[in-house]
């Protein structure tokens, strides 16, 4: 039986949030228009990205969030960046970029709370859960310039509104970005050869040795993984995350407890109290309807072929969404198939899920005109929602 992975156990499902470390987010520039000679100055702004749930007696509702606040609590800037986030090119930071680099005074950690304050979605209802899914904060800075006394948008090369005495960039913290983006070697630790994955994809492969590797801050780690056979043409394989968990609350350990908790028609065997009950939870990114859609289908389907340890041979979707990521729309997950919910979703409020191993799974799906299809499961994703995933 294939292994799961139980040793990175500490470092993947620690649910402490990102924006509690520091040295994870990245640092972006916007461009600018300025006449030559002008010394700019850049004024950053924290932004948050990400998708947001709550459960409520109604259900379940989500947003979707990217949004950017001020990194110095200042009257004489703009609030936030408004679309141009959005809109417009972001770049990397380069230590030789000439200009005044503004030291933000609102830290990572109350940045991070803000959002969460702010930015939540409204339940139907008493809220019984709350989760945030593929969050990113990351640190924007806008370029301006002073002329006569005036603070001038380096983007428009317009000068701000008037509120008062501007104050000198000089006379606030910063200076020359004094931070780099660091690398790690693309080259496989088992074998040394070069790994494979696409430019947004949180894992890495190895044909060589048929392995998988997920970078970290400072080396690459080994993952267990494995697909389930297909033979034939058009076949993609989608990477999904098996997750075991205990869940205090809920009669959910073995594949009997959730024939009945999801009131699924069908008659228990005594055979399904072996069958241990495992989520299962796409390990890309999606819109937040599909995203607990096709979990709630994947777990409920509850797929008994063990995954043969190997890489396909067919083409593999990169892996955007990590697992301590998809730890958090498992108890979504289990809100979306509780039966009856009337009874079964308040209790989500005391509820606790505790996730013990995990394990990456490539699932083969054939390829359509318009979507991808898992004909064993009867499971199916619209391509456009896949090619607009990057977006998220």
């Amino acid at each position: 039986m294939l292994e799961e992975t139980d040793r990175l156990f500490a470092c993947e499902f620690c649910r402490v949030r990102s924006y509690l470390l520091p040295q994870l987010f990245f640092r972006y520039m916007l461009p600018h228009g300025a006449p030559p000679g002008k010394d700019l100055f850049y004024y950053p702004y924290w932004r948050f990205k990400g998708m947001t749930f709550a459960c409520g007696e109604g259900g379940i509702t989500h947003r979707f969030v990217d949004a950017s606040l001020q990194g110095i609590d200042s009257p004489h800037f703009p609030l936030s960046l408004g679309l141009r986030s959005q809109a417009m090119r972001l770049s990397f930071v380069p230590p030789e970029t000439p200009g005044r680099f503004l030291k933000p005074t609102v830290t990572f950690k109350a940045i991070g709370e803000i959002f969460d304050e702010r930015f939540q979605a409204e339940g139907k209802g008493h809220v019984f859960h709350r989760a945030q899914i593929g969050e990113t904060i990351s640190l924007i800075y806008a370029p301006f310039y002073t002329n006569a006394g005036r603070i001038f948008d380096a983007v428009l090369n317009r000068p701000l509104a008037e509120t008062g005495d501007n104050p000198s960039p000089t006379m606030l913290p910063g200076g020359k970005p004094a931070w780099r983006t660091r690398f790690v070697p693309n080259l496989c630790p088992g074998c040394g050869w070069d790994l494979q994955g696409q430019s947004d994809s949180l894992i890495l492969t190895c044909g060589n040795c048929d392995s998988v590797w997920k970078p970290t801050a400072e080396k690459l780690v080994r993952l267990h993984f494995g697909h389930l056979p297909k033979d034939g043409h058009d076949i993609c394989f989608l990477p999904f995350w098996r997750i075991r968990a205990d869940v205090q609350g809920y009669p959910l350990a073995t594949y009997t407890d959730m024939v009945r908790l999801a009131n699924l028609p069908k008659v228990p065997q005594p055979s399904w109290n072996e069958i241990p009950f495992r989520f299962w939870a796409p390990a890309f990114k999606l819109r937040p309807q599909t995203l607990i859609h096709l979990s709630r289908s994947l777990t409920l389907t509850q797929p008994q072929d063990e995954p043969t340890p190997s890489l396909p041979s067919g083409r593999l979707f990169p892996v955007t969404l990590p697992v301590k990521e998809a730890v958090e729309s498992l108890m979504l997950c289990l809100a979306s198939f509780v039966k009856p919910p009337k009874n079964m979703l308040p209790r989500l409020s005391d509820a606790k899920l505790t996730p013990k191993r995990f394990l990456l799974v490539y699932v083969p799906f054939v390829e359509g005109h318009h979507e991808y299809i898992q004909p064993e499961m009867k499971i199916s994703i619209n391509k456009n929602q896949l090619a607009l995933s990057g977006n998220l």
